[in-house]
């Protein structure tokens, strides 16, 4: 099937990429130019939640709280206090005008600098006092209306010393957007420019190096069309066009890597164009699906949790992904049949390496080592791993608020002031939506709310009961109670025909949190299986996915303990620009299924190769080092390429963003190098002859996918052959291709053949012995 993928490719090698290129730029015209209007702040939190339902009934009942929108904190210089005529009145006339001027935005402004001077606003030294701004819009027109008068919050004109900060929920999500939509653009500006010279560096041409980065720049173009038609049917969180940034460059990129030096291999083998183009998409081309399925299964177990927020970027995701592999076969093997050997035109320095043993080198000898060392190898590898693990059990959860900003950040520095100075004014406050109550009915719910420790105040109603529903709210002392606080009040009592439902943010964390880790078991064995059975029938072994799966967890552990050691308990917080402290569990969950997926990413194409030796005859050892070493050298690339797109997304100034970003580098770290190179080769050795084991049925299956039945043209060269084995030379075709001697798909061993050959005529043709000419 890829065969013939790839000669299509190759006959209609103009027309593909002109039609593909069409299709990307009308997608990206048509809907990813507008895909920042639909983008969503909201979907972190499960719908069908108590917390939910409370907020639900809050807003038919009473409207959308909008309290705490926007709040202006007035903080006089030592010596003052905000009573001083000059200031009060300069506030005053501020809040009077911002409201005329903006009637269709603001809702209302309340607070100390009008005529009642409420002294619940204003410090008792009179030195900090604060008005709080409602906004109109409901949903998404919430922040819009922010933005909207966002440059007229600060009064002009006060005293020098006296300043005026700008907190609230809606400035928080504002300043939150505002760092993720720059995480986009510093990818375009410095990642790309970045990855182009790595590539020159790994290709040594210029041509080569545009292959992938045309894939990359297409498969960016082409997932915000896709996101933005998303939005439009589903609620798509802003946070996702970061995530699908990244993934989607990042697995482009190194799927175009894959490609175009499988190409430029098979040219040096001395294939034709159209045998080169039809071999690449054959073997390379068919692991970039396979890769590219099992990261999309990875990111589809997100399906399963109830949040908006990881449902749009599974969807986002998974689309980018599939993307970039449809692009890896359709662009580049056409693109390939139009350059040909001009693949290398503008070539740096030399990169062929026709004719020479490839496992002879470094990518050749460290597994060769490993396998020398296995049992040690394994051993201090997967302790060194569980160890790296130990730190998880100390991971926290938290919810999504300023503290995701960097610690300079105006907007969050003013909110923490507001906080510990107005602690019972808190924009999180917990709630007790009470529906159906007498009025003795209602006090026994709230004396019962009230014994609750850990509140910053008694709980009071929001407003007055309506519709036989009141609201009460309460603050509470630090974050780090919340779980507490929603467990007790979980424990009140309702008298009989009275419906109590907690909500708040806190209760809606709480209950997010829940949520997910109800349905992580659901989502790890669902990726589990599904992924089993891809790599089965990928590899035609059930073995070796067996050993993926548990290398892949080992890393994934490891890789969420070094994460929990930097965000959660906070090494190398100060240098890195963030605050340590509670995970956001949405995104813990989104981390396990990139890391999951980019592993098993990884292991397709490491073992792929090593399929093909075995298939050719190698045994266990010469498969594991002719996999190891023909893919080393490009899977270091495609890790370091990864990290640097990675890196980009490392300097965001949104603490999930670097939680994503390292967690993906630290992943990459350890998968490129210590289990690719050093465990899997060990584990493998130790496997022997049970790593090829599956059942006759899947061994068909995965030959009707194209395993042992799409063999490639250009057979290795003799530097590609295990030692010890022969190829003939003669002057006809074989010459040309270096073609292997076999006898029931075996390699004749070199005594043998040499025994074989004098037995028949006395004449020896000559003849290469593998490495050992």
């Amino acid at each position: 099937m890829f065969t013939t993928w790839g000669r299509l490719a190759y006959r209609y090698r103009r027309a593909v990429p002109l039609v593909v290129l069409t299709a990307i730029c009308a997608l990206y015209v048509l809907f990813g130019l507008r895909l920042d209007e639909r983008m969503s702040q909201e979907g972190w939190d499960d719908p069908g939640s108590s917390s939910s339902q409370a907020a639900a009934i809050e807003l038919e009942t009473f409207g959308r709280d909008n309290n705490g929108d926007v709040v202006l904190l007035v903080d006089a210089p030592e010596g003052t206090t905000v009573d001083d005529p000059a200031v009060f009145t300069a506030v005053a006339e501020h809040l009077e005008r911002l409201r005329a001027e903006h009637p269709d935005e603001i809702s209302h402004v309340t607070g100390y600098f009008d005529k009642t001077r409420n002294r619940q606003l204003v410090t008792e030294d009179h030195r900090t006092a604060f008005a709080a701004i409602g906004l109109k819009g409901d949903g998404e027109q919430t922040l819009k209306d922010f933005r909207a008068v966002e440059d007229a919050l600060v009064p002009d004109g006060l005293p020098d010393g006296f300043e005026v900060s700008v907190a609230g929920s809606t400035a928080v999500a504002d300043a939150l957007d505002e760092g993720m939509a720059g995480d986009v653009s510093r990818a375009e500006v410095y990642a790309l420019p970045a990855v182009a010279l790595l590539l020159i560096i790994v290709f040594g041409s210029i041509i080569a190096a545009t292959m992938p980065l045309i894939v990359g720049v297409l498969s960016i173009l082409g997932s915000l069309g896709i996101l933005s038609i998303l939005a439009g049917f589903t609620q798509v969180n802003v946070f996702a066009q970061s995530v699908v940034t990244l993934l989607g460059l990042g697995l482009a990129i190194d799927y175009g890597l894959f490609m175009v030096s499988r190409f430029r291999e098979e040219l040096d083998r001395g294939a034709d164009i159209p045998d080169a183009v039809a071999t690449t998409t054959a073997t390379a081309g068919k692991t970039v699906v396979f890769s590219a399925g099992m990261v999309a299964v990875a990111l589809s177990g997100l399906l399963i949790f109830p949040q908006a927020f990881l449902k749009s970027v599974a969807y986002g995701a998974i689309s980018a992904v599939g993307l970039a592999a449809l692009l890896s076969i359709t662009v580049l093997p056409s693109i390939f049949g139009l350059l040909g050997r001009r693949v290398d035109k503008f070539a740096i320095r030399k990169t062929s390496h026709a004719g020479e043993d490839v496992t002879r080198s470094f990518w050749g000898r460290v597994p060769a080592w490993a396998m020398r060392h296995s049992k040690i190898v394994t051993l201090v590898i997967v302790a060194g791993l569980l160890l790296l693990t130990l730190p998880l059990a100390g991971v926290k959860f938290g919810g999504i608020n300023e503290t995701y900003l960097p610690p300079a950040n105006e907007v969050r520095q003013a909110q923490a002031e507001f906080d510990s100075t107005f602690p019972t004014f808190r924009t999180e406050p917990i709630k007790l939506v009470v529906t159906g109550a007498t009025n003795e009915q209602l006090v026994q719910v709230y004396q019962q709310a009230n014994s609750v420790p850990g509140l910053t105040g008694r709980f009071s109603p929001s407003s007055p009961t309506k519709d036989g529903t009141t609201v009460l709210t309460a603050g509470i002392t630090d974050r780090s109670l919340n779980g507490s606080v929603v467990d007790e009040l979980r424990k009140v009592d309702a008298p009989e025909g009275v419906e109590v439902y907690i909500g708040g943010t806190p209760a809606l964390e709480v209950e997010s949190i829940e949520a997910l880790f109800e349905k992580l078991p659901w989502m790890a064995l669902y990726v589990v299986i599904a992924t089993f059975i891809l790599m089965a029938l990928t590899f035609g072994s059930l073995i070796l996915p067996a050993k993926a799966v548990i290398m892949t967890i080992l890393g994934m552990g490891a890789t969420l303990g070094i994460l929990t050691a930097m965000f959660v308990d906070g090494i190398g917080s100060s240098f890195l620009g963030y605050s340590a402290g509670p995970l956001m569990s949405p995104v813990l969950v989104l981390i396990m299924a990139i890391i999951y997926g980019l592993s098993t990413d990884y292991e397709v194409f490491l073992v792929s190769r090593m399929v093909e030796a075995r298939e050719r005859g190698a045994t266990t050892d010469q498969a594991i080092r002719y996999g190891t070493a023909h893919t080393g050298s490009i899977i270091t690339a495609a890790a370091v390429i990864m990290i640097v797109v990675c890196g980009a997304f490392g300097f965001s100034e949104i603490v999930m963003m670097k939680y994503i970003a390292f967690g993906m580098i630290a992943a990459l770290i350890l998968d490129a190098t210590i289990i690719r190179m050093l465990l899997v080769p060990a584990v493998m050795h130790l496997l022997r002859e049970d790593n090829w084991w599956a059942p006759l049925f899947i061994k068909r299956a995965a030959a009707r996918l194209g395993h042992g039945s799409e063999v490639p043209t250009a057979v290795p060269a003799p530097g590609d052959l295990p030692v010890g084995h022969a190829v003939v030379i003669d002057d006809g075709e074989a010459a040309r291709h270096g073609r292997t001697v076999r006898e029931d798909d075996a390699l004749i061993p070199f005594p043998e053949l040499l025994a074989r050959l004098e037995a028949d005529d006395g004449r020896i043709p000559q003849v290469e012995r593998g490495s050992d000419r």
